[in-house]
């Protein structure tokens, strides 16, 4: 598996901090001996890689980011990005799709998110909008599914209703944690499967490390089991963990949950 470092932000000046991320959360892997289907980890012998980017040109960036993606994505069998805010996930998603599109294959998008990320775009699209960007471009709706939203602006809301979009609430989850996997596993069968954690899917009282907090989340250890189970999934693609900031977070509780969510990839 290769990890690779995407330090990409465009969150209006609101996310500055998230491209330091994938260091800190690497450097916190070293303190994780195992995971906890008893896989030895040492750094030192992981695949890892960097996109190198400029975020004061975002339309570079965001090249940057999709031609890496899409060579990533032709030559590895599964990838973890480390963002980066969540607009890193527009152009990782296109070239995922312009992959599985160029091989013949269903792709697959599953979002763990607190938010939507449906607002109208901009041309280089905000952590707030790279998923209607996306679905602009052409992602077909029926095969994205939103997992724990729970604050939404009406216009995504309006959006949301209008393309069909398959979401899954927080109370839904919570309802039956293990159902709801069996739920996610069906809607990812036959299809290339990419997920993206926002880690604000988490509480902040687990999570504090990010920029929009959202309160009623899951705990920490929900989000583990649900990333474990996921792992399983055998046409697992790519999984982007973003919007973990390092400097808005508290006794390192959110880096060290990256870090821990990452383990259980390996």
């Amino acid at each position: 598996m290769l990890i690779v470092k995407v330090p990409g932000i465009n969150g209006l000046g609101k996310t500055k901090g998230c491209e330091k991320a994938g260091n800190v959360i690497l450097k916190n892997l070293k303190e994780i001996h195992s995971n906890e289907q008893g896989i030895p980890i040492d750094v030192k012998l992981l695949d890892l890689e960097e996109v190198h980017l400029d975020n004061s040109n975002l339309e570079l960036t965001n090249n940057l980011i999709y031609k890496n993606s899409l060579k990533i994505f032709e030559i590895q069998p599964k990838t973890v990005f480390l963002g980066g805010d969540h607009s890193i996930s527009y152009s990782t998603g296109k070239a995922f799709f312009d992959y599985c599109e160029s091989q013949g294959k269903k792709s697959c998008l599953i979002v763990f998110d607190a938010h939507a990320d449906l607002m109208p775009p901009m041309k280089e699209p905000t952590h707030e909008e790279w998923l209607r960007k996306l679905i602009e471009e052409g992602f077909p709706t029926e095969d994205i599914l939103l997992v724990g939203v729970r604050n939404m602006w009406k216009d995504e809301l309006i959006f949301l209703k209008k393309n069909n979009i398959r979401t899954i609430s927080m109370n839904q989850l919570l309802d039956n944690l293990q159902e709801t996997c069996d739920i996610i596993m069906e809607f990812s069968n036959n299809k290339e499967l990419y997920v993206s954690v926002d880690v604000d899917i988490i509480d902040p009282v687990f999570a504090p490390g990010t920029g929009y907090i959202e309160p009623g989340g899951l705990t920490s250890r929900e989000f583990i089991y649900l990333i474990q189970r996921i792992n399983k999934i055998k046409n697992l693609k790519a999984v982007d963990i973003v919007e973990i900031n390092p400097k808005k977070d508290r006794e390192g509780l959110t880096v060290k949950l990256g870090a821990k969510i990452l383990a259980e990839l390996l």
